[in-house]
């Protein structure tokens, strides 16, 4: 008898976990698709020891600035349609797509974590914080991005994900601004060669 009681509560427990990740999935989407501007500050940290810092802005859908302090002297702009990447100590210019990107997942206008294009990988959350790993169905090279969020309130602090030499990046943000109005200029970067053509816009 007690076998049998303790095989209904396991499975009553497992079925009230899976409906409590399930509700908190849904509020993670609501959250991102909610928010519509952020600027932050930023520290990133490398498993291969590497630090930077700078300052983050993101005006959704799809734009993005990273202005990376000294010593480090990188600009990473998004206006919709590509991706600069900016070495301005060498002087060097690279354009990026959207879709090599897994971070440009929190820039979509339209998130959907529903197991078809974005599945869940890992799920955790204590009394402070909420992690989630979110997978690519049809994914090619990229890999995972893990979001950490705050409990109460509810507020993106983290990012991480792995590069393509097996380099576990995380970015961590402070100072937080959320769905204030910023300068368009923000996600403009003129340079001297002409733009890409037909780049795909992100998710």
């Amino acid at each position: 008898m007690k076998t049998a009681f303790a095989f209904i509560a396991a499975l009553f427990f497992s079925a009230s976990a899976q409906a409590q990740s399930a509700e908190n999935i849904k509020k993670i989407e609501t959250y991102l698709n909610n928010m519509q501007s952020m600027e932050a500050e930023f520290v990133q940290m490398s498993s291969n020891g590497g630090t930077a810092e700078g300052r983050l802005f993101i005006e959704k859908p799809n734009k993005i600035r990273m202005e990376y302090a000294a010593p480090t002297n990188v600009l990473i702009v998004g206006d919709g349609n590509y991706i600069v990447y900016n070495d301005t100590d060498l002087d060097q210019v690279t354009h990026i797509d959207y879709e090599d990107i897994p971070a440009t997942l929190i820039l979509a206008k339209d998130i959907k974590i529903d197991g078809k294009k974005i599945k869940v990988a890992d799920f955790y959350q204590d009394s402070g914080t909420t992690s989630i790993t979110l997978d690519y169905a049809e994914k090619g090279d990229l890999g995972p991005i893990t979001l950490v969020f705050s409990n109460n309130p509810m507020e993106l602090k983290q990012w991480k994900i792995v590069d393509p030499q097996s380099v576990e990046v995380t970015v961590s943000l402070y100072n937080i601004k959320k769905d204030g109005a910023l300068d368009e200029k923000l996600f403009k970067f003129k340079d001297k060669k002409s733009s890409p053509k037909n780049y795909k816009k992100k998710r």
